[in-house]
């Protein structure tokens, strides 16, 4: 018997002869053409039919794609009709099936004339009583579908998937509908866009359009950055829950309208908060397919102690018809400030701002040629902006102050207070044309008759604010970290005289493409005057006498700066590109001049320590280089009248600065100095540790005499020459010198060493010529083969002179000298600079003669 049943429930007999009948049975129930691939018969576990791609083609009306495609379809008979000799499908499950839903230009749908047919078809309902003899309406049931949706010939890419439906027959003239489905589109990547249920029933009725109906739907689980991108095709940066219950009741000719839409944890993607800000709303309407209009549009929207209130008419997109008034009634602009912190990245968590809104506004179009109509104006009373608004510290940076807005179309016109101000044209010059905007302001952003004035607008695209007039510095610079803005994270004071333009749009484009929200664009002109910056790192604050400011969508252009910092007063000019995204991407490029440069109150305001410096030190000890060069690059022109390092003053100082993320180019250094002239070339690598600097360079005529004044010590005079080149690294003077090495090459002309004699009666040491080359290495110049001229005889000098001021030089005699009393003559110098010691070679040592002034 087990072997039976199990042979039963796996058979499937062919039916090939009943293949025409049941195709020919269902096209005529439904006035489509029909096609089955094959039948087969059920037997266990209920009787019935297996259906193999089944294919119900469309009114030709309707287009030439199908209307319905299931590869599997089970129809299962009722066991009471077999006994009276009929077919009566008690049961249909189609598997994977896909359906086209099609919308005629005129508004009509494929389905309407197979619902009217069916409403006009003597059926019995689907749970019909085992004595009833007519055909029963069968359950219709369907998992995995694809609902596809086409406007006359066109597919569009929205379509439902993973669709469970169902249809049946709820009583005598009664249907019902169930639905579970997954909203996509087909033309961009989705996903989360929550899952669609609706709950249905409608009565028989001569047409579509008076059948009486109620529906329920219900859109959860759905993310709004998701259902923009549905709707829309491109993610528009927001990010929420999204739920949507609507219930539909009445005729599609008369048809009430209610739904209740809410928003868990609304904000923008790139902004985290750890509060959720919820939205809600509340609508019901009227809507008549007749003319595809909604009416009595009332809906409304609790914000804090008030609420945003819609109400009118309203047609389907292609109707061009619109007669809708919005009004806020008390609402707080807290609530705002709120909603702003979730769409503003920037403004800071302790933002505060309070006033009330109150206006009124109109959206109507009559006509397609018309146009939509944007109308409207309000207030806001009482407003204040501030930080900490309530506490001890709290202060408000705007207000209170009264605010009025209107929103007009965007064509020029003129407000009930005549023309408009230059600075409310300029602002409206940055909305795009022809594009809906609420306009604000004027408002004044701090108290006193000359106090900057701002005026703006907020549009679909984006955002513009124009602000003039003289304000602080201190002032505006925090009113621009309250509202987001970018600005310095420092303290200044000041003057500023402004005509400010900013703007922003809610999407950023490239290529072409949105990614993601653009940062705002500040753009005008400014001059500063008076102004103290204190900049981290630095001992004192950065004295701005006078500066012009233009900004540009490109760069910041400073011209005419007057600048005072480490005691040097400077003038020049700045160009600083913008929008690079990091100081590294883009070069700072720079003209400054100085009056007089003193580099050790300079390395003191730098916040450098003073340390001891020996003799030979003619630089001040070299830094580390700060952290805020590693990522800075610049390059331009450098200028100073004087530049003092310790006791040695250059004037006509002049150099090319090239700064690249810590590694430093000085290029063509050329100055006055000690009565001569240098030129040279250096570089300092400040990335590594030590740091690291090479140099080389031509001193040309220089004064001996005064290289030994800045060693206070007059021990030389003369007129000398030469090159150099060196390397070295450290972060002090001490490390600098130790670890030098290089080269010299000297050429010194009428040389006197005043304490030097080669002899007891001979007077101070005279040179005529002195020249030769120098090591430099471990702290001293090693001297080979130098020539030494004095009168009447030439020397060959070698040994070394050290940083310290020790000496140990040998002067041998060149054969090729005149005869000195018949006797060739050498001599050794040994000691120190302020104290040398003379050898006579041969002969005993002589003491050197010292000269005292």
């Amino acid at each position: 018997m087990a072997a039976i049943l199990l042979i039963l429930f796996f058979l499937r007999p062919g039916a090939q002869r009943l293949k025409a009948r049941i195709t020919r049975s269902i096209s005529v129930a439904l006035d489509r053409p029909v096609d089955i691939g094959s039948v087969h018969i059920r037997l266990l576990p209920r009787p019935g039919f297996d259906l193999e791609n089944l294919v119900i083609y469309e009114d030709p009306a309707f287009g030439a794609e199908p209307m319905l495609r299931a590869s599997e379809v089970t129809a299962l008979v009722r066991l009471t009709s077999l006994a009276r000799g009929h077919l009566d499908i008690a049961r249909l499950e189609l598997t994977e099936p896909s359906l086209n839903l099609v919308r005629r230009p005129e508004g009509r749908w494929n389905l309407e004339s197979l619902l009217e047919r069916t409403a006009r078809t003597p059926l019995a309902p689907t749970t019909k009583a085992k004595s009833e003899v007519r055909p029963g309406f069968p359950y219709i049931e369907a998992s995995a579908a694809r609902i596809n949706f086409k406007m006359g010939q066109e597919k569009k890419p929205y379509a439902l998937i993973n669709a469970d439906f169902a249809l049946w027959q709820d009583s005598e003239n009664t249907w019902g509908v169930r639905l579970k489905a997954e909203p996509v589109r087909t033309d961009v990547g989705l996903s989360d866009t929550g899952l669609l249920r609706m709950n249905g029933r409608w009565q028989r009725a001569g047409t579509l359009r008076a059948t009486p109906l109620q529906f329920s739907l219900e859109w959860e689980q759905a993310q709004l950055g998701q259902l923009s991108k549905l709707a829309s095709g491109k993610d528009r940066g927001w990010r929420g829950g999204v739920q949507l219950n609507a219930t539909l009741q009445g005729t599609p000719t008369a048809l009430s309208v209610s739904a209740d839409a809410a928003v868990q944890d609304f904000h923008r993607y790139d902004i985290a908060s750890a509060e959720a800000l919820g939205l809600a709303a509340h609508c019901a309407a009227q809507y008549s397919s007749t003319d595809g209009v909604l009416r009595q549009i009332s809906c409304r929207g609790p914000v804090g102690n008030g609420a945003l209130i819609l109400h009118g008419d309203v047609g389907l997109p292609g109707t061009h018809v619109a007669d809708l008034a919005l009004e806020a009634e008390q609402v707080p602009v807290s609530a705002l400030a709120e909603l702003a912190r979730r769409a503003k990245r920037d403004l800071p968590a302790d933002l505060v701002a309070t006033g009330t809104v109150q206006g009124s506004f109109t959206v109507r179009q009559g006509a397609p040629i018309s146009g939509v109509q944007f109308g409207g104006r309000g207030e806001i009373t009482s407003l204040r902006i501030g930080s900490g608004l309530g506490s001890a510290a709290g202060k408000a940076d705007v207000g209170p102050e009264a605010m009025p807005f209107n929103v007009d179309s965007g064509a020029k016109q003129t407000d009930s207070r005549g023309e408009r101000h230059d600075y409310e044209s300029a602002a409206l010059l940055m909305a795009p044309a022809g594009e809906p905007r609420l306009q604000f302001g004027p408002v004044p952003l701090a108290t006193g008759k000359s106090a900057p004035v701002a005026v703006g607008w907020i549009g679909p695209s984006g955002y513009g604010l124009n602000i003039r007039g003289a304000g602080e510095v201190s002032h505006m610079l925090r009113l621009a970290r309250l509202l987001g803005l970018p600005a310095l994270k420092t303290a200044a004071e000041g003057g500023v005289q402004m005509k400010l333009q900013i703007a922003g749009s809610w999407t950023g484009w490239t290529s072409g493409s949105p990614v993601g929200f653009s940062a705002p664009r500040v753009t005008g002109t400014a001059q500063l005057h008076g102004v103290r910056v204190e900049l981290r790192g630095v001992s004192r604050p950065l004295e701005i006498a006078s500066a012009d400011l233009e900004l540009s969508q490109q760069e910041v252009r400073v011209e005419r700066l007057n600048v005072a910092d480490g005691g040097t007063h400077w003038t020049g000019s700045l160009n600083l590109p913008r929008g690079c995204g990091v100081p590294a991407a883009c070069v700072v490029r720079f003209h400054l001049n100085g009056d007089e440069v003193d580099l050790g109150e300079l390395r003191q305001w730098l916040g450098a320590k003073p340390s001891q410096r020996r003799w030979y030190q003619l630089t001040a000890d070299a830094p580390a280089g700060p952290a805020f060069f590693a990522n800075l690059r610049a390059s331009g022109e450098i200028g100073a009248a004087r530049l003092r390092i310790r006791d040695v003053l250059a004037s006509g100082v002049s150099a090319s600065l090239d700064l690249d993320r810590g590694k430093l180019k000085i290029v063509g250094l050329r100055a006055d100095c000690l009565g001569g002239k240098h030129r040279g070339d250096w570089q300092a690598d400040f990335t590594v540790s030590p740091p690291l600097f090479t140099g080389s360079g031509i001193l040309t005529a220089i004064s001996l005499a005064q290289v030994a004044k800045t060693m206070h010590d007059p021990w030389i005079d003369g007129i000398a020459s030469g090159k150099y080149e060196m390397t070295a690294s450290g972060s002090t003077a001490g490390e600098f010198w130790q670890s030098a090495e290089g080269k010299v090459d000297f050429d010194a002309d009428d040389v006197v060493l005043p304490r030097v004699a080669l002899g007891k009666d001979s007077g101070p040491l005279q040179i005529e010529r002195f020249e030769g080359a120098g090591h430099l290495q471990d702290g001293r110049i090693e001297i080979k083969e130098a020539r030494l001229i004095s009168p009447g005889t030439t020397y060959q000098v070698n040994g070394w002179v050290s940083l310290s001021r020790e000496i140990d030089l040998q002067l041998a005699r060149s054969p090729f000298s005149a005869p000195l009393h018949g006797v060739s003559r050498g001599y050794t110098i040994t000691g120190t600079v302020a104290q040398p010691r003379v050898l006579q070679v041969p002969g005993t040592e002589t003491q050197a003669q010292l000269k005292v002034k």
